[in-house]
């Protein structure tokens, strides 16, 4: 008996080692292929976010930031943010888009403004334009 527990302890030590190393929690990981175009995109991401940051640190644009009551510090965190194909579309189209809005919003504007004045003119008796308005003579 004492020759089985002397030949009996190292394996149950290796035993008891093997169980704590294959029941201790460890994470998987997973291996997948990527694309060159990830690859590609890893210096345009770093180029556009550098981009973006410096029209952020234009005094004007600050100025403009802070006269419509967003903080500085705040809008560079939410440009940190940004996923890389997010920062990207950014940079991309930050060239084209005009300063105060989209030209389609202001085609539409000057479209109501232009139908209300000779939607008064006509209620006025000036204009003939819109046959359903009655006219009072």
């Amino acid at each position: 008996m004492k020759k089985v527990r002397t030949l009996a302890r190292p394996v149950s030590l290796f035993l008891a080692i093997f169980m704590m190393v294959i029941f201790t929690p460890y994470q998987q990981v997973m291996a997948r292929m990527i694309s060159a175009e990830t690859i590609l995109d890893a210096g345009r991401v770093a180029e556009s976010r550098a981009a973006v940051h410096a029209v952020l640190a234009r005094e004007d644009v600050r100025q403009a930031l802070v006269s419509q009551g967003i903080d500085v510090q705040e809008a560079s965190a939410r440009i940190d943010s940004l996923s890389d194909a997010e920062i990207i579309a950014l940079a991309d189209r930050m060239d084209q888009l005009p300063a105060a809005g989209s030209a389609v919003g202001a085609i539409v504007t000057a479209t109501v403004v232009v139908f209300i004045v000779l939607l008064i003119t006509d209620i006025l008796g000036y204009t003939d334009v819109f046959p359903f308005v009655k006219k009072h003579y």
